[in-house]
């Protein structure tokens, strides 16, 4: 695997190489198992949007594996200033051994890969966000034992989640339902492939779209970015929330995701949140491990 750049760029056999490699290597870590397979290499972290669980998870996995991650903002590197995507590619092809880009543009992910000779993954663009759902299918797997033949329902915006939560589940044979309000559907391009495998539905009926799922996954209503449609945003997901209803339609014992921060009171009741908090937090750690994978089969040897 040279990049992670969206989710869909996989195959079936590489998702599961990197799922397989993270229960591994989480395994290490929990009986003090070193494993610094990545000891010497130093990846560069570019971020034009801020966050916790990005930042944490892939500065503290590249520690665990031996090399060393830095933290660049905007405000840090000369692209603040208007330097070309394609020449910071160039330059920091020179002294790193990857890139971790989390950032507005998918077109910017994409061509730091191209102009660059390293590594580059996808931390988060507004169209994607393979990382957090590498994560996802990996707690999915953990507690149901497989991926094939599960219903997922994803509740809320279209997003960069609904569009990774798609590419992942058609790949590993998981159905998937989307529900969402008209005009906030999932990209048009990524909706008409993911429709070709039989594996997904796109819906505004929420409790339809959660019958017999074996996971519920929602999202905040408005994104990095969104600030200003937030109360438009209220209003047109008003129906669109995680609750004692929509639990109630999937089966018994299903499972919530969230990928977090959550807006309790909106896309998800503080209700439905902690009683599924094990899911929720043991999703969010595994974005270490999942993360650690994907380093050491795009950084290592």
């Amino acid at each position: 695997m040279k990049h992670l750049l969206a989710l869909k760029d996989l195959s079936a056999e590489e998702i599961y190489a990197v799922l397989n490699l993270a229960d591994q290597l989480k395994y290490e870590l929990k009986h003090g198992i070193a494993h610094e397979k990545l000891k010497g290499k130093t990846l560069a972290m570019i971020f034009t949007k801020s966050s916790t669980r990005t930042r944490v998870s892939f500065e503290t996995g590249m520690y665990q594996l031996g090399g060393q991650a830095l933290f660049l903002s905007a405000s840090d590197i000369q692209i603040g200033r208007g330097e070309p995507i394609r020449d910071t590619a160039r330059v920091l092809s020179r002294y790193v051994d990857g890139i971790m880009i989390r950032t507005f543009k998918q077109s910017d992910v994409e061509e730091l890969a191209e102009y660059g000779t390293i590594p580059v993954i996808n931390g988060l663009t507004d169209y994607a966000h393979p990382c957090q759902v590498l994560a996802d299918l990996m707690t999915v797997r953990e507690r149901k034992g497989s991926l094939k033949n599960l219903k997922l329902c994803f509740v809320g915006d279209g997003n960069n989640m609904a569009n990774s939560l798609i590419a992942g589940a058609v790949k590993v044979g998981m159905k998937i339902t989307v529900c969402c309000p008209k005009g906030y559907e999932p990209d048009a391009a990524l909706v008409g492939w993911g429709k070709e495998s039989g594996l997904l539905e796109i819906t505004e009926d929420v409790l339809a779209g959660a019958k017999d799922a074996d996971v519920v996954y929602t999202d905040v209503w408005a994104s990095m970015g969104q600030e200003g449609e937030a109360e438009k945003r209220r209003k047109a997901f008003a129906g669109y929330q995680v609750n004692a209803a929509v639990m109630a339609a999937a089966k018994p014992d299903a499972m919530v995701l969230h990928c977090l921060p959550a807006h309790r009171g909106e896309e998800i009741t503080e209700e439905v949140l902690e009683a599924h908090a094990e899911d929720i937090f043991d999703e969010a750690e595994n974005r270490l491990h999942a993360q650690k994978a994907v380093l050491v089969m795009t950084m290592g040897r």
